[in-house]
């Protein structure tokens, strides 16, 4: 009878016990779990030691901190996925932002000609970082290092040439400025925290990535150039055509970065942008993504540029010194790339 108990008790449990495991193994192989208890321990930790970090204010400020960051950094975590990066992506966003201002200002456009100029810039340079990187077969981090100092000799030679210093201002006085900061520089309040139209773009573009990434064949192509690009293309998968995509999407992003900046400030520096790259990176591997591509989470991106928007605006509150968010950058970097290590060959075993 105590053995008929046994069995039946273990052909009772099994199932269910079978069912808690593959759960389990479902939320342990994804990549951006990692960010999301990281994410946790610092709102918990920033929550309990400031009291300004819960306020409205606080959290529109960590908030807006994050969104712009966040923007470059899902476009930049498609990319990393793909197999694939650019150091362009930073000095990208003050170039398009350069090439509305100069075009508004000083040659006196509309704001949205001059908008809509400066997306057909960022994209054709999208494409030719793409386009070289196939085509030479050099890796993109020498390709787009090239792309990033030409632009930043062409924002700072181009901007003192026309202005005489290296920035442009008085955007406000542009015709068409009104209805275009309404689309990248407007703030909406909610209860008594005024949210910046960055973050809409952020959660926008992060949503429409994310479904792009996981429920389009383009998505797979990504994941498959990425991790294993000599078996995708024996299977047909459009290698190029893919990564010059993924680069004109960088690209985008820097454009809605810059509009958003350009039109809420309604001045550019040509420096502006500068070494902002490698954080776009840091947030897209603390996010889950390999520095050796195929695997990875624009989510996990997006929830990578919260920590960098809640560290940084926590430290701010709780008055320490700025300096310590640099070390803050060094520890998660690190942690990020040994926790991702191991999720990715936790997914591997799972598959096999």
């Amino acid at each position: 009878m105590d053995e008929m108990s046994v069995a039946t008790t273990a052909s009772d449990t099994g199932p269910a016990e079978d069912r808690r495991a593959t759960l389990l193994e479902r939320i342990v192989v994804r990549p951006e779990i990692g960010a999301a208890l990281g994410a946790v321990l610092v709102f918990v930790f920033f929550s309990v030691i400031t009291e300004k970090f819960l306020s409205p204010l606080g959290i529109a400020t960590w908030l807006d901190d994050a969104s712009t960051l966040g923007i470059m950094a899902v476009a930049v975590a498609l990319l990393m996925i793909g197999g694939e990066f650019d150091l362009s992506a930073g000095v990208m966003t003050a170039s398009t932002a350069l090439v509305t201002a100069l075009l508004a200002v000083e040659a006196g456009w509309n704001v949205w000609p001059a908008l809509l100029v400066s997306l057909l810039f960022a994209l054709a340079v999208g494409a030719l970082n793409g386009w070289l990187v196939m085509r030479t077969g050099l890796p993109s981090f020498i390709v787009t290092l090239g792309t990033f100092l030409a632009l930043q000799g062409v924002n700072l030679g181009v901007t003192r040439l026309v202005t005489g210093t290296v920035q442009v201002s008085g955007l406000r006085s542009a015709p068409g400025y009104s209805s275009a900061g309404w689309v990248f520089a407007s703030t909406t309040d909610i209860g008594a925290a005024r949210i910046q139209a960055s973050v809409v773009w952020w959660i926008v573009l992060t949503a429409s990535a994310a479904l792009v990434l996981m429920r389009t064949r383009f998505g797979n192509w990504v994941f498959a150039v990425g991790g294993a690009p000599a078996s995708a293309r024996a299977v047909g998968v459009p290698a190029v055509r893919t990564k010059i995509i993924l680069f004109m999407t960088t690209a985008f992003a820097g454009w809605v970065v810059g509009s958003c900046n350009v039109l809420r400030f309604a001045s550019v520096q040509a420096n502006q942008g500068v070494g902002l790259e490698f954080q776009f990176i840091i947030a897209a591997v603390v996010g889950g993504c390999l520095l050796t591509g195929g695997f990875g989470s624009v989510i996990g991106a997006a929830v990578g540029a919260l920590i960098f928007g809640m560290a940084r605006q926590g430290i701010v509150f709780a008055r320490w010194d700025s300096d310590w968010f640099m070390l803050f950058l060094g520890v998660l970097l690190l942690s990020a790339v040994l926790v991702n290590n191991a999720f990715e060959k936790r997914a591997e075993r799972v598959r096999r």
